[in-house]
């Protein structure tokens, strides 16, 4: 059995696995993608798992969704359904842990916990997959043993494949309890178990959505495909922003940004409000992948489409011109011989307003995150893993690295941002000679060619 972290020794981390045992599992909200995704990762840990929906037939979807998701003979053999009017109360009051995985809406997951908590044994786990809800303020009023054992376990989706997962806890909930699920988030589940601070949105999500809003907010001047193109896979991530907000879905984009500009007021404030042309957009029907149209979509013949933030029509995106941005692909072609320091140079020394734009928001990524050590996370190497392991960007500390320190502290500073007292600290002194330290990630995973 491996360590469970850097924070437990192995002989600590069995200890804790003893302590309690998790053999039934109910999800809330089973149909959902989350819903159904953290289903069927729990089938692979635990010998009962109860996908609860509105209907059973529902909740019968989402257990075929859990199948064909992981191709794996376990989810049906471990798995049981029903639906909240006739299975919920003897379900719920057997569970060693309900997770909730319902739409991210306050007053709905409200509701719920109001009949989790007249049906659950004291001593239930519950946890809640939300997105960025203050844990202290959904568990607020409820009893001691609810509070005790109340918790945020935010998977990222598909949490099958994506192993980066936040760990919150609320002020009254039991620390035991918190050891507890970090050891078995990593061992039984093989996930990657980042402790964040109850703020809104957490730590991945607060830091990863103000670049995704930025770019949606650059694409109404710029356009979606230039704006995909310059912070593209070359900037360190998997797949462009635009392409992510439409993927996530733009209702939850919404969901997330709105509750980080309504509740925070830190020095990027504006860039977590959702521009004016989404939430039109959004009135007529527009929420990304899922409805088949948001900054992109394909029409019958494969062509793909591409949004006028401005008129809100779409046109081919072949028809779109971009400006020369050759240095794109000099960096793209040093990515693909391993060369990142000297990809990371020419990406600084590029001309023309474009490359001064995406140098910005890469700053601001780097600028914002380090910001944030103390408010989300203990330290950097929280944000850094649940942005490498949750969102598949390269963490801000790995760019740091790999740009350089003084560099990095002079990219911030000619963007006109903020730049953190450690980075400006360890330019003067040289150090740290590394903000990213960790073994077990190659750091190559990070920078896609393309």
């Amino acid at each position: 059995m491996p360590p469970s972290s850097d924070r437990f020794s192995l002989k600590q981390a069995r200890e804790l696995l003893a302590s309690r045992s998790i053999e039934k599992v109910v999800v809330l909200g089973a149909n959902g993608t989350m819903g159904y995704g953290s289903a069927a990762l729990f089938t692979q840990a635990v010998p009962q798992v109860t996908f609860l929906a509105r209907t059973k037939a529902k909740a019968e979807e989402g257990l075929g969704a859990a199948i064909k998701l992981v191709r794996s003979p376990t989810v049906a053999s471990r798995a049981k359904v029903g639906d909240y009017e006739h299975d919920f109360e003897a379900a719920v009051a057997e569970a060693d842990l309900v997770f909730e995985a319902l739409t991210e809406d306050f007053d709905v997951k409200k509701d719920m916990f109001d009949r989790v908590e007249k049906a659950r044994r004291d001593d239930g786990i519950i946890a809640t997959v939300t997105s960025g809800l203050s844990i202290n303020q959904l568990c607020q009023g409820r009893s001691d043993s609810f509070r005790k054992n109340f918790l945020g376990l935010h998977f990222f989706n598909p949490p099958n494949v994506i192993v980066g997962t936040e760990l919150i806890a609320g002020k009254d909930t039991d620390p035991g309890l918190v050891e507890f699920i970090e050891v078995f988030g990593r061992v039984r589940l093989g996930r990657e178990m980042i402790r964040s601070a109850d703020t809104p949105a957490f730590a991945g999500n607060r830091v990863g959505f103000k670049v995704l809003n930025e770019a949606a907010q650059l694409a109404e001047r710029l356009g979606p495909v230039l704006v995909d193109r310059l912070i593209g896979p070359y900037t360190g991530r998997a797949l462009t922003p635009l392409a992510t907000i439409d993927l996530v879905g733009w209702d939850i984009h919404r969901a997330i940004v709105d509750n980080v500009h309504q509740n925070t007021n830190d020095e990027a404030h504006e860039t977590h409000k959702l521009p004016d042309y989404m939430d039109k957009l959004m009135e007529r029907g527009v929420l990304g992948n899922k409805t088949g149209r948001g900054f992109f979509w394909k029409d019958d013949e494969k062509v793909i489409h591409v949004l006028d933030p401005v008129s809100g029509n779409y046109k081919p995106q072949d028809e779109v011109k971009l400006p020369n941005l050759d240095y794109i692909d000099r960096v793209a072609a040093l990515h693909r011989d391993a060369r990142y320091p000297e990809a990371m140079q020419v990406f600084l020394a590029a001309e023309g307003d474009e490359a001064d734009i995406a140098r910005k928001v890469i700053a601001g990524y780097i600028s914002y995150a380090f910001h944030r050590v103390g408010e989300v996370t203990e330290t950097i190497d929280g944000i850094d893993r649940i942005m490498g392991l949750g969102f598949n960007w390269a963490p801000p500390s790995v760019l740091v690295d790999t740009i350089g320190v003084a560099a990095t502290v002079d990219m911030i500073d000619q963007a006109g941002l903020p730049v953190p007292e450690n980075l400006a600290e360890a330019a003067r002194t040289g150090e740290p000679k590394i903000f990213f330290d960790n073994p077990h990630i190659n750091v190559g995973r990070f920078f896609v060619a393309g």
